[in-house]
């Protein structure tokens, strides 16, 4: 359990205090002031994220889990079926266009190549 985040979903959300807070040369606090702020921060940050967690986690973890499942149960259940529905229908349509465009387009193409195949391009 000490890695949670093992596919490093929320690398983005870097929360440490040296990842927050920096003080460039020149502009430096004394180090006590340094050390006793980072400790507030990292007590805070652990403290409200401890208390957000435990009120609010695991009902949120409840509604994703729910949102979750609706989004499969839609997937499974309609999207993919009405997909394969529109393959077989337009599956016909197109070997109705094909052979159109076989019967109708196609001797006109190959007139027109059998014309321009006999054009010659001579330099002078």
């Amino acid at each position: 359990m000490d890695n949670r985040d093992p596919n490093d979903l929320n690398k983005h959300v870097q929360t440490a205090f040296e990842d927050v807070i920096g003080e460039p040369d020149g502009s430096h606090s004394p180090d006590c002031v340094w050390r006793i702020s980072a400790m507030c921060f990292k007590g805070g940050k652990a403290c409200c994220y401890t208390i957000l967690t435990g009120l609010c986690g695991i009902f949120i973890g409840l509604y994703w889990g729910c949102e979750f499942a609706c989004i499969s149960f839609e997937q499974i259940w309609c999207t993919t079926p009405m997909l394969r529905v529109f393959g077989v229908y337009l599956g016909c349509l197109q070997k109705f266009f094909g052979t159109c465009v076989s019967c109708c387009l196609a001797p006109i193409c190959e007139t027109c190549g059998l014309l321009f195949s006999n054009i010659s391009v001579k330099k002078c």
